[in-house]
């Protein structure tokens, strides 16, 4: 049986075509949020050693399981001998410079993942211009040009915002071109009509089947009560009916539980008001309702979902739309 798991609160997620024998090699961590404290040992009870702002990056030498018996989440991070940090608000990543694209942009794009914890994205090709948007590790974008810089003359993409319709530029080396091979749909000899999703809320688990027989098998975060309001991911059937390797999702006061969020990968809308599986780089607390209802996951257990699932996306489009999808099935 082919079971699949995303495991370590994500940490094992490595980039394809990374090559090591040591896991933690190159393997950093990044702050999600506005603060969080390193302790002394592996416990909320430990003494506080140093506090880490957002996007703050530090390499992780090991993970350890606490002793906390009240947590659902209870995986830390090593930070070498300096303490440990909770993963919860952690995101791992990793610093990897990529080799810009070779040849030329066809015009329906190219679909790219930030390789570094995070670049800005700024209106202009040039470092003085203005920032539009922060884009995190693993994030998905559409690649729509190649330009040179325009003060270092370096190349830069041209990237497309799908929510506002604008375009900003990114620093090429800091964009990885995703490659066919990694984008081939999963399991495609299975009848789509053999395949099924099943969200269990109690559990905060996704399972997928073939055959009903389970292939993989992750923890996610769906609806949960946060300061803005009471959110719930909606029980019943449902299918997989549209869905798009990368969208800017926006709503609401980013103060009181709003969220403004370009480049979420790995999308698949179950609900015409946008309920969706989707990966998730704003958190890494799987196990646990803290969602506006969408099923949050780990980047790369959004992906392989995307992949397995029908429709398949064609490379060259945007996203897929229609009245055919895998099944869903959401219970408590």
């Amino acid at each position: 049986m082919k079971l699949s798991g995303i495991g370590l609160a994500g940490l094992m997620a490595a980039p394809l075509n990374f090559d090591s024998n040591d896991p933690f090699e190159l393997q950093q961590g990044r702050v999600t949020v506005r603060t969080v404290w390193m302790h002394e040992g592996p416990s909320l009870d430990s003494a506080k050693v140093k506090l880490l702002q957002r996007d703050a990056l530090f390499n992780i030498s090991n993970t350890a399981v606490s002793e906390d018996a009240d947590t659902h989440n209870r995986i830390w991070y090593q930070a070498g001998n300096e303490g440990y940090i909770h993963s919860g608000n952690i995101q791992p990543v990793r610093t990897i410079i990529s080799q810009p694209y070779g040849g030329d942009i066809p015009k329906e794009g190219l679909l790219a993942e930030v390789s570094v914890p995070y670049t800005d994205a700024f209106t202009e090709a040039s470092t003085e211009s203005e920032v539009g948007y922060r884009i995190y590790y693993e994030t998905v974008h559409w690649v729509k040009a190649i330009v040179a810089g325009k003060t270092d003359g370096r190349p830069w993409y041209l990237i497309h915002d799908d929510k506002w319709d604008e375009s900003y530029y990114v620093r090429a080396e800091h964009l990885r071109i995703l490659t066919t091979e990694e984008l081939a749909p999963i399991s495609p000899e299975i009848s789509n009509h053999d395949k099924k999703i099943v969200v269990r809320l109690d559990d905060q688990m996704v399972i997928a089947y073939e055959m009903n027989i389970p292939v993989f098998v992750v923890s996610v975060s769906t609806g949960a009560i946060l300061r803005s309001g009471t959110y719930t991911t909606p029980e019943g059937n449902f299918i997989t009916f549209y869905k798009r390797p990368s969208r800017h999702m926006a709503a609401g006061d980013i103060a009181a539980s709003g969220f403004d969020l370009p480049g979420v990968p790995w999308v698949q809308y179950i609900t015409k008001s946008g309920i969706s599986f989707h990966g998730t780089y704003w958190h890494n607390d799987f196990g646990r309702p803290r969602s506006h209802g969408c099923i949050n996951l780990s980047i790369s257990a959004a992906k392989w979902l995307y992949l397995w699932s029908s429709p398949a996306v064609p490379l060259n489009k945007e996203f897929s739309y229609g009245y055919v999808g895998t099944k869903v099935e959401i219970a408590a």
